[in-house]
């Protein structure tokens, strides 16, 4: 057993699988409010103007030339390749408005362009996009930064993955979600095995360093030899990095989701079942169990960054870098700086109208108190490194520990008495039986879920 493989208990599963945040920030986006607007984005930009620290970019590209029924991301579905050009403009006044706001000494050593598909850009705006970024950010030039991009097999031609490299992408992550026939004509993404282990092998042969497959467990049709079959096809072409997230379905709040018959979903136990096999699989496999879906080579930066303490997790999910500052451009792109977390317009019309008027496209955010900020440490400690030191604690934030979260300590017993982790004066370590349930455990340190309230709005755990 290695150090970060969970433990099935199919009975705790069954009694904590219940809805909640994933906490790719705390607070979450249900905190964000309206009234945080431009000037809040501009203070926040001025409080970390003197900072020397890296940055982290995110671009949001949202056009997709198909949809794909299970999908739950802001996006346009168009076949018109021409629509993308008018938001492109938008778009680099965006950069070059966030560019004034920011230290151009501070190196990006993160960027992703996500979507969407970003790859539904034609190569010469993709070539002008990133000249944008390098013109009005400091980009690396050396190939040593982390610079990602979202790939949809089915957009990705040879010509298209040499441009990507040229311009100083070095990571992609494709979506999969599923091999079988069956479940991609129910969800509308009908892609073969071929056309995925192209770009896979192609990305390799161009020095691509590492590549991460997306997988979804929950679609119709699926069943656990399904997608056993799946997962044994994806182990051949042996990606760096897996992500097998679990499909939640909300039709009420998800447009393209009503086109999926219920009675097609799996059954609760047939999807713990897949869960189970698939954890056992990568496991044996030799894939270590990073958290919250992930999964990676032991060689790969995020198994290394997650032993030696170093993990860290911002709204593109884990990540090695540390808590830089993220900024984010496009529509509802979500950016992080400093003590407030903003996000852009989800319309597309509406960030278009803002850009238009000269004025930063936010359409909402929030400023961290000093507690949130507290419970934000503590609670992205837990789900990196399923481990917290009490007296470092102590020590960083000048507080007593079993004072400040005395009600908490009250709750947390009961995970501990279940098994799920170990309470000491010294430390909280949740044990190999509490790693699938590490969402449930946050929650204990969320100051915004009332302990008797059942989390609206959120996706199930397991």
């Amino acid at each position: 057993m290695t150090a970060h493989q969970p433990l099935w208990n199919e009975s705790l599963i069954r009694r904590y699988d219940l809805s909640g945040p994933r906490y790719t920030s705390y607070p979450t986006a249900v905190q964000f409010a309206e009234s945080f607007g431009s000037k809040d984005c501009e203070k926040a930009a001025a409080d970390v103007k003197a900072s020397l620290e890296p940055l982290s970019l995110y671009v949001h590209l949202p056009f997709c030339a198909h949809v794909c029924y299970y999908c739950a991301c802001n996006k346009v579905i168009t076949k018109h390749r021409d629509k993308a050009q008018p938001y492109l403009d938008r778009l680099y006044k965006d950069i070059t408005a966030q560019a004034e706001l920011f230290s151009g000494n501070r190196q990006v050593q993160q960027l992703h362009w996500g979507g969407g598909t970003p790859t539904f850009i034609a190569e010469d705006q993709m070539v002008e996009l990133m000249h944008r970024l390098r013109s009005n950010f400091n980009l690396l030039d050396d190939d040593s930064g982390d610079y990602s991009i979202e790939i949809d097999p089915r957009e990705a031609s040879l010509s298209v993955l040499k441009t990507l490299r040229e311009i100083g992408f070095n990571r992609v992550s494709l979506g999969v979600q599923d091999f079988e026939p069956t479940v991609q004509k129910a969800v509308n993404r009908v892609q073969s095995e071929q056309e995925t282990k192209f770009v896979l092998d192609t990305s390799r042969e161009l020095g691509f360093k590492s590549i991460n497959m997306d997988l979804i467990y929950g679609l119709p049709f699926q069943t656990p030899e399904t997608f056993r079959n799946t997962l044994e096809k994806v182990l051949v072409m042996s990606p760096d990095r897996l992500s097998v997230f679990n499909y939640a379905h909300m039709p009420h709040r998800f447009m393209p989701q009503r086109r999926i018959n219920e009675n097609d979903l799996p059954t609760p136990d047939q999807k713990l079942t897949i869960l189970h096999e698939t954890i056992e699989r990568l496991i044996d496999a030799g894939y270590e169990y990073i958290g919250m879906d992930h999964f990676a080579k032991p060689d790969d930066e995020l198994a290394v960054a997650q032993r030696n303490g170093k993990l860290h997790r911002n709204f593109q999910g884990y990540t090695t870098h540390k808590d830089c500052d993220l900024v984010s451009m496009g529509v509802s792109s979500i950016s992080q700086v400093g003590m407030s977390y903003y996000q852009n317009h989800h319309d597309i019309e509406a960030y278009m109208q803002a850009i238009d008027n000269e004025q930063l496209p936010v359409k909402r955010g929030v400023w961290l108190t000093t507690d949130d900020f507290i419970r934000k440490d503590l609670i992205m400690q837990l789900i990196c490194h399923f481990e917290l030191d009490i007296k470092k604690f102590e020590a960083d934030h000048k507080l007593q520990f079993d004072t400040y979260f005395k009600d908490e300590l009250v709750r947390l017993k009961g995970f501990a008495g279940d098994g799920l982790v170990d309470l000491t004066p010294e430390k909280i370590a949740v044990k190999d039986s509490g790693r699938l349930l590490i969402r449930a455990i946050c929650q204990v340190f969320d100051s915004y879920i009332p302990a008797t309230a059942k989390p609206q709005g959120y996706s199930r755990i397991i």
